[in-house]
């Protein structure tokens, strides 16, 4: 897979860490040999804002680094300047979608739990035009307009050549809440199911039979990247979102992703769930 701009930048991050801790050196050590504040070390390490490859370069000859791994850290600064198709929009949009767009951009897989609603890259638009009415209600319609747009837009990710692999845990309470009245309700679940029968698509339901779970607390998704130390976790909250990427927090979610499979239904029984459910509409 070729790395995206937003998966280059936290690939350089971590790189450079990397190479000053073989080195042994402080932020305030490696930045002063070339010139850079330890304020501005601590940003390119964060994978924050943009990274001058000069800098990378000079960085890389304190770190005592290969050829190789110079120049494969260059190229990734160069790249990282690079933005996605979001960015030429004429409208704005908020910070947090900025962010979940540009590292959705980019991902080879997302796990996804849904206690509320069908995740968004499964919605119909009738069903996100309601969700967007409920939850934005100090927007206008032509703002829920754009930021419906903007969610069928990131569904193309699905039609792509080499597509993510989207696995869904969606809690019943999600196909018993009619969202958009019950014709809505019906295209979404009829939706729901013909996505199923694609080979990058997995969702599984988890019954009110079950009991207690492993995310009570609410919807998340583990965005996953080319290599485990690329993974994000973004969990919902009202007005946008919380991400995570600590490896203590990627971690117990993707520990509490892995106990939501085993505690779901298997697929041909959260199938059969969902005509069910659509049945009794």
């Amino acid at each position: 897979m070729a790395l995206g701009p937003t998966t280059r930048r936290r690939q350089l991050g971590a790189d450079l860490r990397r190479l000053r801790e073989r080195r042994g050196l402080t932020l305030e050590e490696a930045g002063a040999r070339v010139g850079i504040s330890k304020a501005t070390l601590s940003r390119y390490e964060r994978k924050e804002g943009a990274v001058k490859w000069p800098a990378v370069e000079a960085l890389c000859r304190e770190y005592e680094a290969t050829d190789a791994e110079r120049e494969a850290l260059v190229e990734l600064a160069k790249g990282a300047r690079i933005q996605g198709w979001w960015h030429s929009l004429a409208d704005p949009i908020p910070e947090s979608m900025n962010l979940m767009l540009t590292l959705e951009d980019e991902v080879v897989r997302e796990d996804h739990y849904a206690c509320m609603y069908v995740p968004g890259l499964l919605q119909t638009r009738a069903y996100a035009e309601a969700v967007h009415r409920a939850s934005e209600m100090r927007c206008s319609e032509a703002e829920i307009t754009h930021m419906v747009d903007i969610r069928m837009k990131r569904q193309e990710l699905l039609n792509r050549e080499a597509p993510p692999h989207i696995w869904a845990v969606i809690d019943e309470a999600v196909i018993r809440r009619v969202v958009g009245g019950p014709s809505a309700m019906r295209e979404q679940l009829d939706h729901l199911l013909s996505l199923m029968a694609s080979p990058n698509l997995t969702v599984q339901v988890l019954p009110f039979a079950g009991g207690a779970h492993a995310a009570a607390v609410g919807s998340f998704v583990v965005l996953g990247g080319p290599s485990p130390e690329l993974d994000v976790v973004y969990v919902d909250i009202i007005g946008g979102g919380l991400f995570m990427e600590k490896p203590e927090e990627l971690e117990r979610y993707r520990l509490a992703f892995d106990y939501l499979r085993a505690q779901a239904l298997d697929i041909p029984a959260s199938v059969a769930l969902l005509h069910r459910a659509r049945k009794e509409l």
